[in-house]
């Protein structure tokens, strides 16, 4: 089955920097462009960045731009999300997410980031 399993995250200064990872099976992960999504307390779940799946097109929210880099490893069947210059806004609960054909999306299990002095 697709899974979707996250990993980094935690809490750090304002300034500082984070990598989340997000570790792809059960789907042919080369294939398919990937995302990245947060939800902060009270708000709707946003789109932060997306890779395609050969990683020659990076999107990134204009809140995020120039700060965060998204990348993947399709040997590994991993995408991740750079975090540089954290603010204490970039607070939220950060989720990856496949849409996969005929299939419908899936989400890893969402990671907290806690940007706090």
């Amino acid at each position: 089955q697709v899974q979707l399993v996250q990993s980094g995250g935690g809490l750090v200064q304002p300034g500082g920097s984070l990598r989340l990872s997000c570790a792809a099976s059960g789907f042919t992960f080369s294939s398919y462009a990937m995302s990245w999504y947060r939800q902060a307390p009270g708000k709707e779940r946003e789109l932060v960045a997306a890779i395609t799946s050969g990683g020659g097109t990076l999107t990134y929210a204009a809140f995020v731009k120039g700060r965060f880099t998204i990348s993947r490893d399709n040997a590994k069947n991993t995408v991740y999300l750079q975090m540089n210059s954290l603010k204490p806004e970039d607070t939220a609960v950060y989720y990856c997410k496949v849409h996969l054909e005929l299939r419908g999306d899936y989400w890893g299990q969402g990671t907290q980031v806690t940007v706090s002095s």
